[in-house]
């Protein structure tokens, strides 16, 4: 089966899907063993890789650690440029900046990451990547020189989204933005997902279970937290994570 299959069934099965976003510059080498570890035993069901910058320049051994210590959770590439492709993880996301109108992130880096991925053989998920306004500028709006869709305009999100649907994407992602001061609003999510019929991907900004949650009963199916487990020292989060997002609303 299929990385992509496969990760259709956790919605199906769980009620919504939990990724964690971890950043090859914040997490060291040396604790990749034991956060995979607290990962798996608190059910994360997928570990995205990539940011914004790559100043550690470990990326392939970082993504190798990632996935000899995976203890069979999913390791997907979300690659923050054409330097952050690795054969060692199971997939890749492959993202196409559609909110933006800049040609570099629309299709100009997907066809220079395009020969290297048919060459290493990875499996590639076609993403519609989609920058919500935050409330501030987040790595993510700058570094792709892009204005994000505001986030009081449900109806350009849905016509954005539609588009996507139309063009073949596998996945849409709603992304508030690393750090973001506001997560992707939930009146929003649930525009866009009872107009579109492709899974929703929502990350960004999301700092507890209970937000987390609220995402899911919009419509997520699958959320992502990244900075907050990276910030927070708190013992359990992930398991409270994990555990709002899987379950059901009665």
């Amino acid at each position: 089966m299929q990385v992509f299959d496969s990760l259709l069934q956790i919605p199906k099965e769980k009620g919504a899907g939990y990724f964690v976003l971890i950043d090859p510059d914040k997490l060291p080498v040396t604790k990749i063993s034991d956060f995979m570890l607290k990962a798996r035993d608190a059910g994360v069901d997928a570990v995205l890789i990539g940011g914004s910058l790559l100043i550690s320049g470990e990326f392939e051994d970082f993504v190798n650690q990632v996935k000899i210590n995976s203890n069979g959770i999913p390791v997907l590439l979300f690659p923050g440029g054409v330097n952050q492709i690795s054969a060692k993880a199971d997939a890749l996301l492959f993202l196409s900046l559609i909110s933006g109108r800049e040609a570099q992130h629309l299709i100009g880096s997907q066809v220079l990451a395009a020969p290297i991925i048919h060459r290493i053989g990875i499996e590639t998920i076609s993403t519609a990547y989609m920058l919500i306004e935050s409330g501030r500028p987040t790595s993510a709006q700058y570094m792709s020189g892009t204005t994000p869709i505001p986030r009081n305009k449900p109806d350009i999100a849905v016509a954005h989204a539609l588009a996507a649907q139309y063009l073949g994407f596998k996945f849409i992602y709603l992304e508030a933005g690393s750090g973001a001061e506001n997560s992707v609003p939930v009146e929003l999510i649930q525009a866009v997902s009872k107009t579109v019929d492709l899974p929703l991907i929502v990350g960004g900004g999301i700092v507890s279970p209970e937000t987390a949650r609220k995402k899911v009963d919009a419509g997520a199916s699958f959320v992502v937290t990244g900075t907050i487990i990276e910030n927070s020292s708190e013992d359990g989060l992930l398991k409270k994570f994990a555990e709002a997002i899987h379950s059901r609303s009665n």
